[in-house]
């Protein structure tokens, strides 16, 4: 059988202010378009389809489609809930996706944990069955009581083990032949690498489990969360496809992508990326205004540390030269070092003086900004 592999679309994700919702269409339709030419026959989305608990209903129209028009292609369609989703919300939804022949898992049953395991066949006949697990808030693994008896490191481990447990569970049927086993996660594995743009609360260590986790008799694990591409060493094969755009700064390195999996009982499973190149690249790029003048990156969001002294307008002056800067910051090896202002302040200065050793430390010598300090300072202080 074949699998496409997608997670992490961060619809509805904001960067430094700028809406990328029109990235989101042409990355989206693109990976439809993958769908249409490769003809898998089970298309896997592990997770954070949104970038926010509380999607706007201009996202989730995006989203809806991209997930009918996936199943438009023939395949079927499972999507599982991330840590950025609101799993009850995307429950919610099931009904729609019943009605639609889609497979939404946002989070975890009140009851038969059985609805998680989800089974079917190909046009080929080759039988399936799939382990969904949306993302497990370690708050929810763990009761309070627990939590507050148990230190950091016996949390930790406490989460781990119940993740363990879970998977444990759910894949008993694994054991039967002839069929192929999948399972689809959105965590964090031990000793594999960030992308860069995740939420550091949800990929720290509290949140990592090992690979061991996983059953040897799985055939693929597809799993989301970090956002950067890779195979994951594990008792089977295991890999984060990445997001299908760079959602930060952090991530200008990765290569957007989606997988494409051939596995069947008798035969590995065979992973290759397809690209997903519809957004725009994202690139950090230093040096003075002179030099900034002849940047020329028009397909690309660019952050801006700039080579000058910090001073009033800088900004608007960057911007002006690279309209598609979305980050503009000074770059550090230009900031004289802070000590002075420290030991200014130990020394019990007035405020008057720390101001003035705080513009001094920053380089900064326009005129009226002190005196602007001193007539609010004398404004404030004649009201106490």
């Amino acid at each position: 059988m074949r699998i496409l592999h997608t997670s992490d679309w961060h619809v509805g994700k904001v960067l430094k202010g700028k809406n990328r919702n029109e990235e989101h269409i042409k990355v989206l339709a693109q990976v439809v378009e993958i769908a249409r030419a490769e003809r898998p026959d089970l298309v896997i989305v592990a997770g954070d389809l949104y970038d926010t608990a509380a999607p706007t209903a201009e996202a989730t129209r995006l989203v809806t489609r991209a997930l009918s028009a996936l199943r438009k292609t023939g395949a079927r369609v499972v999507a599982i809930g991330g840590n950025h989703d609101n799993g009850a919300a995307l429950d919610a939804l099931r009904p729609w996706a019943d009605a639609a022949g889609i497979e939404l898992r946002g989070s975890y049953p009140k009851g038969d944990l059985n609805d998680l395991l989800i089974e079917g066949t190909t046009e080929s006949g080759e039988r399936w069955r799939l382990v969904a697990l949306p993302f497990l808030s370690q708050r929810y693994a763990i009761r309070a009581a627990e939590m507050y008896e148990l230190t950091a490191a016996e949390a930790n481990q406490t989460y781990a083990d119940l993740v363990a447990r879970l998977i444990a569970k759910l894949s008993e049927p694994f054991a039967e032949p002839g069929v192929v086993n999948l399972l689809t996660a959105h965590l964090t594995i031990v000793g594999a690498s960030a992308g860069g743009g995740e939420r550091e609360a949800h990929t720290i260590m509290g949140y990592a489990v090992p690979a061991t986790v996983f059953p040897a008799n799985a055939h693929y694990v597809a799993l989301g969360h970090l956002h950067r591409n890779q195979t994951v060493i594990s008792p089977c094969p295991t890999r984060y496809c990445g997001s299908p755009l760079a959602i930060d700064f952090g991530e200008e390195e990765n290569v957007c992508s989606v997988a494409i999996v051939d596995v069947s009982t008798d035969k590995a499973a065979h992973v290759r990326d397809v690209p997903v190149t519809s957004a725009l690249t994202l690139r950090t790029v230093r040096g003075t205004l002179e030099q900034l003048a002849t940047v020329n990156l028009p397909d690309a969001w660019l952050r801006v540390l700039v080579r000058e002294a910090p001073r009033p307008g800088l900004r608007e002056d960057v911007q002006e030269l690279l309209p598609n800067a979305l980050e503009v910051r000074i770059d550090p090896d230009m900031l004289p070092s802070r000590d002075g202002a420290r030991s200014a302040e130990r020394a019990g200065r007035s405020p008057r003086e720390l101001f003035g050793d705080y513009l001094d430390s920053r380089g900064n010598a326009e005129e009226g900004v002190r005196e602007l300090f001193d007539a609010l300072y004398d404004e404030v202080s004649s009201n106490k």
